[in-house]
């Protein structure tokens, strides 16, 4: 052995302008290959990250747009740091107002009572 180590966690970058991926496992903080759109390289997860939930590959300031599959789908509602976790806690949906009143875990509306 070289002394190399394969990794073993993976996310794909859909297009080349995306500054996020989607985890296609659960990410733990480390190394990971990013995958996708002509690119083979690796990044960074500095938090765990569920399964099929996206990852920043760049820092995205508050008011910056999210790009995935090339086009805007939220807006950061506060900084992002590459390799964290891009979800309902730091992003608003420029489609969806009500997403910042779902709970970030279930997606559940955290602004009803059923009763």
């Amino acid at each position: 052995m070289d002394g190399t180590m394969e990794i073993m966690q993976r996310a794909f970058q859909i297009e080349q302008k995306d500054n996020v991926a989607t985890a296609l496992e659960e990410l733990i903080p480390g190394a990971l290959r990013l995958l996708g759109d002509g690119c083979m390289r690796e990044a960074e997860a500095v938090q765990k990250i569920p399964k099929g939930h996206k990852i920043a590959l760049q820092n995205i300031r508050a008011g910056e747009d999210v790009i995935k599959y090339g086009v805007r789908i939220a807006r950061a509602s506060k900084d992002i740091r590459a390799g964290e976790w891009v979800h309902l806690h730091n992003i608003r949906s420029v489609y969806d107002e009500r997403s910042s009143h779902l709970d970030v875990m279930t997606g559940a509306p955290k602004d009803t009572r059923y009763e």
